[in-house]
């Protein structure tokens, strides 16, 4: 035991960054490699990735929001946000918006058993989270579903490489924001909310994302020009908005990260808020503009 008398350990400064930059990026390099494999190799192999990140983010929230006295139902929502996912991969967007209304009507009837106390808090966060996580998460089983082979992989297949464009023009998004913020960020965008994201930051972003979709949309979908600016705006504007929201909601919980099971980045929800804002849009576009 220690003495009530001893000062706790220093916490380390990782300067303006606000994180631990080594550990970050080792983290990203092997969640990376792993995205890479398995849709090189055998993309069904990637809805397994999503299927296993949903039901982490899920016992985040769940962990998150009993700061609050919410109490998730994890095992309806976790099995819900799994069947939403591969029904959306296997039989498309139509599906999906039946398997999602159908897994809210599950998870309230299971919060039957537990009586009338509290029971609108918690079959509102539920269906909540329902909505945030596996409904907009399976945009990439939608995404991934594009092309005749659903078993395939590869460069060549058109799922796999509207894959890549969404999660590299996602990361420009992050990257460019947080060169710039680092570098020149003095106007916060939202000090209430985000005191470290500023207007520099954003600009970092959006030159960023429009070069990343410009390039991703000519050269690996073979695309018009447009279109590819078009997505970087899209995607900056949407990734932003989904990092604000997550921001929000960990204030209002009371809590830094969801979990720290991602050395440098925190919880996995951490990483996701961008990635599941900017999904069901570019999927759209990619859909209607692309495909």
């Amino acid at each position: 035991m220690t003495d009530a008398s001893t000062p706790a350990p220093p916490q380390k400064d990782h300067g303006r960054a606000g994180r631990d930059l080594r550990a970050a990026v080792s983290s990203a390099v092997v969640l990376l490699t792993a995205i890479a494999l398995s849709l090189l190799f055998w993309k069904p192999a990637f809805m397994v990735i999503v299927a296993a990140a949903v039901v982490v983010a899920i016992w985040e929230l769940s962990r998150g929001f009993s700061a609050k006295s919410i109490d998730l139902p994890e095992p309806p929502l976790m099995v819900g946000g799994v069947v939403m996912v591969v029904v959306a991969y296997v039989w498309g967007a139509p599906a999906l918006v039946t398997a999602t209304a159908v897994a809210a009507l599950a998870t309230m009837l299971w919060l039957l058993r537990r009586g009338v106390e509290g029971y609108v808090q918690n079959a509102t966060a539920s269906v909540f989270s329902l909505v945030y996580v596996p409904f907009l998460g399976s945009f990439v089983a939608l995404l991934l579903a594009e092309g005749p082979d659903r078993n395939g992989g590869g460069l060549d297949d058109p799922g796999v490489q509207g894959i890549i464009a969404f999660v590299l023009v996602t990361i420009a998004s992050d990257i460019g924001g947080y060169v710039a913020g680092v570098l020149f960020g003095k106007h916060p965008m939202a000090p209430v909310i985000s005191p470290k994201k500023s207007w520099e930051g954003f600009a970092g972003s959006f030159v960023f994302c429009l070069a990343a979709g410009w390039a991703l949309v000519v050269y690996l979908l073979d695309g018009d020009w447009w279109v590819g600016l078009l997505l970087g705006a899209i995607a900056v504007v949407m990734a932003t908005l989904g990092d604000l929201c997550e921001s929000v909601i960990k204030r209002d919980l009371g809590i830094k990260d969801m979990s720290q099971v991602i050395p440098g980045h925190g919880g996995l929800m951490d990483r996701l808020d961008s990635l599941l804002a900017t999904i069901a849009p570019i999927w759209l576009l990619l859909h209607y503009l692309v495909y």
